[in-house]
């Protein structure tokens, strides 16, 4: 999370707090908005033939292609929502490594690419007009071999080659003034809101069809390029199993994820399995590049950013801003840029945010100043919070009951948010969990904190499933964790002398 500019950042209409269910209050369109094409980007893919370094630079060669116009003035703001650019220049050169090699054989050789990677953990990939791709480091972290990234790769410049991007604008032009139509139509905000989220999101992926034809053109150059044409079905069976291992309530309705708009997972497992067949049977042809490709990302930042803050089981800490506080028992911590969003049992669900404090306003006042819908009067009254100057209020809009915490510390203001269902008997004790462990934090312990890596490690005799798991960090479920990383299937042990990932210090 990064400190927000002045003062009224949360939402007049209800909180954008991230549930998992279609249903319950949702900030998922925030996340998805700009995503292109996501359900190829949860897996790995491996590949070791010897592409150029130093592939075209996009600015130079399509100067004039609208298309790359149309790219270049949205790249600005894909990089911000994405926490930036994440900037190593051995996995910068990896990457390049692997699209030079797609460039090469891809439909079209004249196109040019600029590729960047995206300082986020999320596992995400995708391409605009004119040949602006991007992977997030997330996805590397995820992958296990070079044949697996040159899939997703592969993918995305399928959608560019074949004008898919232009395509979605044309549908993008119309969904605007649907949604003007919207916005002038439905009296509530709130439910506006939602609307448009949702014609948002389906705006935020290729259609099926796009998405089929981007896997067939994907395929083919991957296994032209020399890589292992089965290295996409690999990946999509990485990313089904980190989203079951991501997702609070595997069961739970996913109509408002971004995987809904794809087509199913086993669909197209068995599709990319049927495609990767016309170069031979798995295990016979293409290049992994397995090695070169753990060199490559040996060291590379593992979930969150120094600048977001670190979720550490159920802490959340903070260094510059010099802050901590813990989630109870349960809940899982979903570390945003705008915010940090957790999720726990029985629907109750906690935003956290800072706005600057430039008026130095008494926190009863602030609170009262209209940006809390549903607010009730009666309950604002003003406390303390291990010392430090807090208030706190009560509010009821919709479905839901909520508490409302803010504490002034120097010049800034931090804010719980806390919301239940109507007649849950949740809302005080979670409250109270966050108000008693939220305090600051010493110089030195700020010092203490690291960032998450991807560290690779070669299998020692004697190692097990659970001595090599027993080294993650930044985890509970360590082993679960462990298994998905590695794309490990239940009951085999890597064996001695080979390299896996663990997330380490």
């Amino acid at each position: 999370m990064t400190l927000s500019g002045p003062q009224h950042s949360a939402s007049r209409t209800g909180w954008p707090l991230r549930h998992r269910r279609a249903g319950q209050i949702g900030g998922l369109a925030l996340i998805l908005a700009l995503g292109g094409c996501q359900s190829l980007f949860d897996q790995s893919y491996q590949a070791s033939v010897s592409p150029s370094s130093t592939p075209q630079i996009v600015e130079q060669v399509q100067k004039n292609d609208p298309r790359a116009q149309m790219g270049a003035r949205e790249h600005p703001r894909i990089v911000a929502s994405y926490g930036g650019e994440y900037h190593d220049q051995k996995t910068e050169r990896l990457v390049a490594k692997i699209a030079g090699a797609l460039t090469a054989v891809s439909e079209n050789p004249k196109q040019s690419y600029r590729i960047t990677i995206l300082n986020s953990p999320a596992i995400n990939a995708f391409a605009l007009p004119g040949g602006y791709l991007y992977v997030t480091r997330g996805l590397l972290a995820l992958a296990n071999d070079a044949s697996e990234v040159a899939a997703v790769l592969s993918h995305e410049m399928a959608h560019v080659t074949a004008n898919h991007g232009i395509e979605r604008q044309r549908r993008e032009e119309a969904e605007v003034i649907a949604s003007r139509v919207v916005a002038e139509v439905l009296s509530s905000d709130l439910a506006g809101k939602q609307a448009l989220a949702r014609g948002k999101l389906r705006l935020a992926a290729f259609s099926r069809q796009q998405e089929l034809q981007a896997d067939m053109i994907g395929i083919r150059t991957l296994g032209e390029a020399g890589y292992d044409p089965y290295a996409a079905a690999r990946f999509l069976d990485s990313m089904a199993a980190y989203q079951h291992f991501n997702s609070t309530d595997p069961t739970a309705d996913q109509s408002m994820d971004f995987l809904s708009s794809h087509p199913s997972t086993p669909q197209r497992v068995e599709l990319a399995r049927a495609h990767a067949r016309a170069f031979g049977p798995e295990g016979s042809t293409g290049d992994k590049g397995r090695d070169y490709f753990l060199d490559g990302i040996d060291g590379l930042l593992y979930g969150d950013s120094p600048q977001e803050g670190y979720v550490r089981g159920q802490t959340f800490l903070h260094g510059t801003l010099g802050i901590r506080f813990d989630v109870p028992d349960g809940f899982q911590i979903d570390n945003k840029v705008e915010a940090v969003m957790a999720t726990g049992p029985g629907d109750v669900a906690i935003r956290f945010d800072g706005v600057a404090d430039t008026e130095n306003r008494s926190l009863t006042n602030y609170i009262s100043s209209g940006w809390v819908t549903g607010l009730l009067p009666e309950t604002v009254q003003q406390t303390t919070v291990n010392g430090m100057e807090a208030a706190t209020a009560r509010a009821s809009a919709d479905r839901w009951d909520f508490d409302i915490t803010v504490i002034r510390l120097g010049n800034q203001i931090f804010r719980f948010l806390t919301a239940v269902p109507k007649g849950s008997d949740q809302l005080q004790s979670t409250a109270d969990t966050l108000r008693r462990t939220f305090r600051r934090i010493t110089p030195q312990e700020a010092q203490t904190l690291k960032p998450l890596r991807v560290r690779v490690i070669t299998v020692g005799q004697g190692d097990t499933l659970a001595t090599l798991s027993s080294r993650m960090m930044g985890t509970d479920r360590k082993l679960e964790l462990f298994r998905v990383m590695n794309a490990i299937p239940v009951g085999q042990t890597p064996p001695p002398g080979s390299r896996v990932k663990i997330v380490s210090e």
